[in-house]
């Protein structure tokens, strides 16, 4: 008799399958709301997943604005998605820098008016394998969760109106959900709290951001029941996860013609540098479900976690 893993494992493979090919069936005229003066924004776009998603936005007939904190690295992944003739253009950007946010945005405001789709990929994570050092935790929090709200909260003013609407697309994990079976967080209340859509605020999540780093700080943090597993990388996309829902809500009274939706999405356990080449899922297929969400023609749903492009519970 198979396990539950096998059954999973064969699930997730069929499902893959699926996506693989829906990917290469292209969009009709009627649902293609966007055109070459559509600009979309990756952060951390040089390399993995983002690289990846610029490819296949820039594949579909977008402009998209690469973003790299190192420049020349930056530079030479547009060269390479130039070359094969996509649109894309390059811009400095380090998420953890607030100069470096108002700089980009002033950019994209004078070259383009603003821009219609921001994808926060940008991320780091220090532990690979077995590992579970929070020796980083200040680090990751600082640029996995405040760097993306950050850059969220300067291009939101720059999001340009259309009867389609704005997206953002937030990469975010598995790991970092509140109710799953394993990982999550074991204070019930705080788990209620952050649950709970009219008690969950900015406050409340940058709070319990606080309390992780505290505790990482006086060495508690391994019985202050915080997920055992990517401990810091875990509890950044937690409130990645948490910023989504606070972040839809919050823009949700838009009036029509300036609404601007945001999710989320995990990208699986990918084969690149984030995960030490550890992965089990390529990047074509990571990216898929971001572009996916990017792309949806219509006004779509916000607020919303997915993976392989159905919904998952937070």
């Amino acid at each position: 008799m198979r396990g539950g893993k096998e059954r999973s494992k064969e699930r997730r493979e069929k499902r893959l399958q699926e996506i693989s090919l829906l990917r290469t069936i292209p969009y009709s005229d009627h649902r293609r709301w966007w055109t070459a003066e559509t600009i979309a924004v990756v952060t951390g776009g040089n390399r993995g997943i983002g690289f990846e998603i610029t490819r296949q936005l820039a594949g579909h007939g977008l402009t998209v604005v690469l973003t790299s904190r190192d420049t020349e690295v930056g530079i030479e992944a547009v060269k390479v998605l130039q070359e094969a003739g996509l649109l894309v253009e390059f811009h400095q950007l380090d998420i953890v820098d607030p100069q470096s946010i108002k700089d980009f945005a002033e950019w994209i405001q004078e070259t383009h008016g603003g821009l219609d789709i921001l994808v926060n990929n940008a991320g780091i994570n220090f532990n690979v394998g077995s590992e579970n050092s929070v020796e980083h935790a200040e680090q990751v929090i600082r640029t996995n969760y405040y760097g993306t709200k950050n850059v969220i909260n300067a291009m939101i003013p720059l999001m340009r109106p259309s009867s389609s609407g704005a997206r953002i697309v937030n990469i975010s994990s598995r790991l970092g959900r509140l109710n799953g079976k394993k990982n999550r967080i074991e204070d019930d209340t705080l788990r209620e709290q952050l649950s709970n859509e009219e008690l969950l605020s900015e406050e409340l999540i940058d709070d319990t951001l606080n309390k992780f780093l505290e505790q990482t700080k006086d060495g508690s943090w391994i019985t202050g029941g915080w997920p055992q597993t990517f401990t810091d990388y875990s509890i950044s996309k937690l409130a990645t996860n948490c910023y989504t829902r606070y972040l839809a809500r919050k823009l949700c009274d838009k009036p029509e013609g300036e609404k601007i939706c945001v999710n989320c999405f995990c990208p699986g356990w990918v084969k690149t540098a984030l995960t030490g080449w550890n992965g089990n899922i390529c990047v074509e297929d990571a990216a898929d479900t971001g572009v996916w969400l990017a792309l949806l023609p219509g006004q779509p749903t916000s607020g919303k976690f997915y993976a392989e492009r159905r919904e998952i519970n937070f």
